[in-house]
């Protein structure tokens, strides 16, 4: 009975919205950082290595150990440190945030001024023919008394 519970409380968990629309976000952000990161690699570090002396970014690197042919003939491959790669995923990471950044502030801005649509009180009902007509009759019973 715990198992089968168990399982309820999972496929409970699975079908609410609130996870479905998570799956979707991460979709999503993952085809938009593919973006970002085309943004980044094709569009704004060409130029930037231009201006540094045509420098790939991503060929950038420190090697600690050169390859070596041993003495068997077979080749040990360089062992390097890899920091053009730091580098780019750097760039990727902060345009990403900010993007992001600019996003939800645009959201929270359109979400405040939904917020003040929704806070003024629309005007009030005109009055109905009846109420009219009654408050007549009641005005008039006034000036008979």
């Amino acid at each position: 009975m715990g198992k089968n519970n168990l399982l309820q409380e999972f496929k409970s968990f699975a079908m609410k919205g609130n996870v479905i629309d998570l799956a979707v976000g991460v979709i999503i952000g993952g085809a938009f950082g593919k973006i970002v990161s085309s943004v980044v690699a094709d569009v704004i570090m060409p130029p930037i290595g231009l201006l540094v002396g045509g420098v790939n970014f991503t060929d950038l690197k420190w090697v600690m150990k050169a390859a070596e042919i041993g003495a068997d003939g077979k080749e040990a491959a360089a062992v390097t440190l890899n920091y053009g790669n730091f580098l780019q995923a750097t760039f990727d990471f902060i345009i990403i945030a900010f993007s992001i950044f600019m996003f939800i502030k645009l959201i929270n801005k359109m979400s405040r001024k939904q917020e003040a649509v929704e806070q003024t009180p629309p005007p009030p009902p005109a009055p109905s023919k009846e109420e009219l007509l009654l408050t007549e009759i009641r005005d008039l019973l006034k000036e008979k008394k």
